[in-house]
């Protein structure tokens, strides 16, 4: 059950003065609450209470300043002043009422419309429960003991009876709209669109006149039903709303103006504030399968860090590789990362954002049921589904670029969260009608095209859809080599990231004539965002042995090489090269200038994941001893401390890559010296025969 939860005691007045003070403040604070035409964020009215004892409390405040005035003489001094006995005893409790009063009123602004409504009867029995004590203790004040005009004797008598009339009803107008909104939600469950007027009157009657009230309303909802704010009973009826609001937006508001994207300097990079939707999630804090902010990440066995749900349908469809770097999982065991955990809860905090904070197993637990919840909402995705196809038949009817836009954008949000809106979207055919739009000479519905088309290629089942898509690739590659802005390039390399998850379109990415060519220009030239995102797409084409001529062909070693000295993007190219080195690249990887001395420098000072890919090149290079890189790699001076320290404090890969190293080294030294020894044994003999002769 959630009601508002009891706040603490208000602070203890020291003195009667002290405590008249606190009455007076605390009872603006209550009667502030007061709307006299309540606006749609505010809370709906389902009790005669919620409107009444804002108006009643600010009466209450009339008697408090009138004590207070004893306080002060004629030249408004301090003076000594005392309450009787009881008359102090009462506005005690009565500063306690009203601290219960203030948090009941905080917690129902707090909260969305539609959770008042559904849990009417419950807050209504709470503000009566109040309501009665403040008139209880009404009824003992000695009000003939106190200092006050008649008048104001009078105002407390009548204020009294008003109190006495508290009921704890709920208004029937507001039992009809719960009535009509649970026949709306049957309704949609059925698969029966709402006619238009239908949705009107309900909207009105909620007090949701406009596309932002409707937005504001759908986000109070859903974080009501992330807290766990709802009681059972009704959490599947909130899920179905939130869906069905979301669609009557954009049926009786139409699709929002998409915010510019302001925020790219001359050089392209882009700000992390660039977009409300994105609200500035530290890449760090996305799952790098769903892209969406983690909720209970998880580290696997190569060291890579997932979101639970991830990382767990992941390996439930038969993977048993990193997502990220494509080396085989040791073992299929999930540690917590609790520490990326608590960082991420108190980045939610710190942006208003919903975050259960319970341990691993509540929060698989807590995961699991609201999954399981919102599948089997029969009526919210019913209303998903009706959401996805009149956003595409609004595409497709789009008269002009600006309407295609504001439709694409909403795309895109729909996209961004849940499987289920991702399959809606595509089902109702948005695919062949975003590929165009990807060489639109609009920048914005540009980034807004390719971003929905990342979006929905992170259901496995979309993938197929995009790759047997008539000109699906050569509008990827397109924007990636000519897109006006380069969030549109890093949501392209992002998009072949994605679908190069699965090994056969991996390999078709790699075959097609400018895939790895674009994604090296960009590598290369981009920002440093932009360069992690085209070699986070290189790696996953290097997972496929059959790929690599062609990136070594490609000019990939180097590039990767270089991008090894910068720290932005240091961990993918190390990645990238320990790949190809790995799958067959290993001579171009020796052969390359400088990189013995470049992947030393990363043992040296990389990451702990940049390090032991350095490592793991270094080995599969230095297996190859027509090389001769063992020798370079000898040579460094320090290599032994290097490799030593890393054996100590490297990760497990990374101490057994060490090691590996460590082997190689004192194999190719003993080598040396069994040969030089046998050459000085040899020159000796030589000598000796000499001298005989």
């Amino acid at each position: 059950m959630a009601t508002s939860s009891s706040p603490p005691p208000p602070p203890d007045p020291s003195t009667d003065a002290d405590l008249l003070r606190h009455l007076l403040f605390l009872s603006r604070d209550v009667s502030s609450h007061q709307q006299p035409s309540p606006p749609p964020s505010s809370p709906l009215c389902v009790n005669p209470n919620f409107s009444s004892v804002p108006r009643n409390v600010k009466q209450l405040s009339l008697l408090f300043e009138e004590l207070l005035l004893a306080v002060r003489d004629d030249d408004d001094r301090c003076v000594d002043f005392a309450l009787p006995r009881l008359a102090s005893l009462c506005f005690r409790e009565i500063l306690l009422v009203l601290h219960r009063l203030k948090a009941h009123f905080d917690h129902c602004s707090a909260r969305s419309r539609a959770f008042v409504l559904f849990r009417a009867e419950p807050l209504a029995a709470e503000i009566h429960e109040q309501v009665v004590d403040l008139a209880t203790f009404l009824d003992i004040l000695p009000v003939a003991e106190l200092r006050i005009p008649e008048d104001v004797r009078d105002h407390v008598r009548l204020l009294l009876r008003q109190l006495r009339r508290s009921s704890p009803a709920v208004d029937p107008a507001a039992l009809s709209l719960r009535r009509d909104i649970l026949e709306l939600i049957a309704l949609v469950e059925s698969g029966t669109v709402p006619d238009h007027a239908a949705l009107q009157g309900i909207f009105r009657r909620l007090g949701i006149d406009d596309s932002w009230n409707c937005r504001h309303e759908i986000d109070s909802l859903e974080r009501d039903i992330a807290d766990g704010a709802a009681a059972d009973r009704w959490v599947p009826a909130m899920v179905a709303l939130a869906s069905i609001l979301r669609y009557a937006r954009y049926v009786l508001f139409g699709a929002s103006t998409p915010r510019l994207d302001t925020s790219a300097g001359a050089d392209g990079r882009k700000s992390p504030f660039s977009e409300a939707e994105d609200l500035a999630v530290p890449a760090d804090f996305r799952c790098p399968i769903s892209l969406d902010l983690m909720r209970d990440p998880v580290v696997v066995a190569t060291g890579q860090t997932y979101d639970r749900d991830s990382i767990v349908q992941w390996i439930g469809s038969g993977h048993a590789t990193c997502p990220k770097s494509g080396q085989a999982l040791a073992h299929l065991e999930l540690v917590p990362n609790r520490a990326l955990k608590n960082l991420i809860s108190c980045w939610c905090r710190d942006n208003n954002l919903p975050f259960d904070g319970a341990d691993a197993t509540s929060n698989k637990q807590a995961d699991a049921d609201n999954a399981t919840t919102a599948a089997a909402n029969k009526a919210a995705l019913e209303a998903a589904r009706m959401t996805a196809s009149f956003l595409v038949e609004e595409l497709a009817a789009a008269p002009c670029t600006e309407a295609a836009h504001r439709v694409v954008h909403e795309l895109r949000l729909l996209a961004k969260h849940g499987s289920d809106n991702r399959a809606f979207v595509a089902e109702a055919g948005a695919i062949p009608l975003l590929l165009p739009l990807l060489r639109s000479d609009d920048a914005e519905l540009q980034v807004s095209a390719v971003t929905a088309l990342l979006n929905l290629s992170i259901l496995e089942a979309n993938k197929r859809l995009i790759m047997h898509a008539d000109g699906a690739v050569d509008g990827i590659v397109h924007v990636l080599a000519e897109g006006a802005k380069w969030r549109a390039k890093e949501n392209a390399a992002a998009t072949v990231l994605s679908l190069s998850s699965i090994h056969s379109y991996r390999r078709r990415l790699a075959r097609h004539p400018r895939v790895v060519e674009v994604l090296l220009q960009m590598a290369r030239h981009g920002p440093a965002s932009s360069k992690k995102d085209a070699m986070a797409a290189i790696l996953s084409l290097a997972g496929d042995r059959e790929n690599t001529g062609r990136l070594v062909e490609g000019g990939v070693v180097g590039a990767a090489l270089e991008a090894v000295g910068e720290p932005e993007v240091s961990e993918e190219a190390a990645a990238v090269v320990a790949a190809l080195a790995r799958r067959g690249g290993a001579e171009a990887v020796a052969k390359a200038e400088g990189a013995v001395a470049r992947l030393v420098g990363l043992l040296r000072r990389g990451s702990d994941w940049a390090r032991e890919n350095a490592a793991a090149a270094l080995v599969a290079v230095c297996r190859r001893p027509e090389s001769g890189v063992v020798a370079e790699l000898a040579a460094v001076p320090g290599i032994e401390w290097v490799i030593w320290e890393l054996m100590g404090a490297g990760t497990e890969r990374a101490r057994r890559k060490a090691a590996a190293l460590s082997r190689i080294c004192r194999q190719w030294a003993a080598a040396v010296e069994a040969e030089r020894t046998a050459r000085l044994s040899a020159i000796s003999i030589t000598t000796s025969s000499a001298t005989v002769a």
